[in-house]
Order: structure tokens, then C-alpha cells, then sequence
């Protein structure tokens, strides 16, 4: 996309903005990094191929994160009907190749993550990751304010939990 394309188009400006938000969201899908970029990617395409329909005056960014999270879930269903390849590495486990103690407490952190469930880890990126109220929390996932905090509560104690930090 050119210069001269971004300044006539405000609205295309400040996607090219979003897009490290738009990875970091699409990381809470998608465990290879490759697949995310494919979900950004999509996203990306979706969105800039029907910016007509954006709703000027609402925020960009919660419907940029709808359009993926729809994605997602579009590709997995269909991913769901077509049958499954076999795995590199069956168990997911990834080996630490540091001995730093930070790079393994972040290893640690994100096996916690990937347990979550998707509805969990989904609110948990957005709230506390990416700094969404809790409002465009619940308009991205289509779901009550309440039920926005309470998978947040619970997601958080899942993980505090999961890395041996809360009695259970």
C-alpha cells in the first residue's frame, strides 16, 4: 500500500496502526506463529475489502477484532469437518532451548494460556494483554459485561493456579 493511499484514507491509516495489536490478539488463537500471521492476514484482507461497511464514529479496533475472531471460528469449523493431518509434535510441548529461568517461566505461562479455554483465554488477551475495557471486551465476544468479568475472574485463577501460585 502506498504513501499516497494511506493519506487519502484515514481509515486505512490507523488499521496499518492495529496491526500489532491484531497479531497479539490473533497469538491467543493460534499457538504457531505462522497461523497467526494467516489469521491477521485474512482479518486484514476482510476488513480492507469491506471498509465500506465500517461504521465511522465506532472504534475501529473492536471491529477489526470481531472480523477475526469470526475468522477463527469460521476456520475451525470447517478445519473440524476436513480430516485432521498428523502433528509434528503430538504432546505441543515446545523445548525450552534456554536456560534462563525467565524463558521458562514464559514457556510455563503459556502452556497455562493454552489450557485455558478459548472463551477464557480469548477475554483474558483482551482485558489484561491488550488494555480493552471491559465493554468492547463484551461487544468483540458478543457477550454481557458480567460475563466478560467472570471468565476474566476465572481464567485468572485457572492460570494462578496452573503455575502453582493459589492453593486449589
Amino acid at each position: 500500500m502506498s504513501e499516497s493511499q494511506l493519506n487519502s484514507d484515514p481509515a486505512r491509516a490507523d488499521i496499518v496502526k492495529l496491526i500489532p495489536a491484531l497479531r497479539a490478539f490473533a497469538r491467543t488463537f493460534c499457538r504457531n506463529p505462522t497461523d497467526a500471521d494467516d489469521l491477521v492476514q485474512e482479518t486484514l484482507m476482510k476488513a480492507l475489502a469491506n471498509l465500506d461497511k465500517f461504521e465511522r464514529g465506532t472504534k475501529l479496533k473492536s471491529w477489526l477484532f470481531t472480523i477475526m475472531r469470526n475468522t477463527f471460528y469460521t476456520r475451525a469449523k470447517v478445519l473440524g469437518r476436513e480430516a485432521p493431518g498428523i502433528e509434528d509434535n503430538v504432546s505441543g510441548d515446545t523445548p525450552i532451548a534456554a536456560n534462563q529461568e525467565m524463558a521458562a517461566r514464559a514457556r510455563e505461562v503459556q502452556r497455562a494460556l493454552q489450557k485455558l479455554p478459548a472463551h477464557y483465554r480469548e477475554v483474558l488477551t483482551l482485558v489484561a494483554i491488550l488494555g480493552e475495557s471491559y465493554e468492547a471486551t463484551a461487544e468483540i465476544c458478543d457477550c454481557a459485561v458480567g460475563t466478560v468479568k467472570s471468565r476474566l475472574n476465572r481464567a485468572r485463577h485457572q492460570i494462578l493456579q496452573e503455575l502453582g501460585e493459589e492453593a486449589g
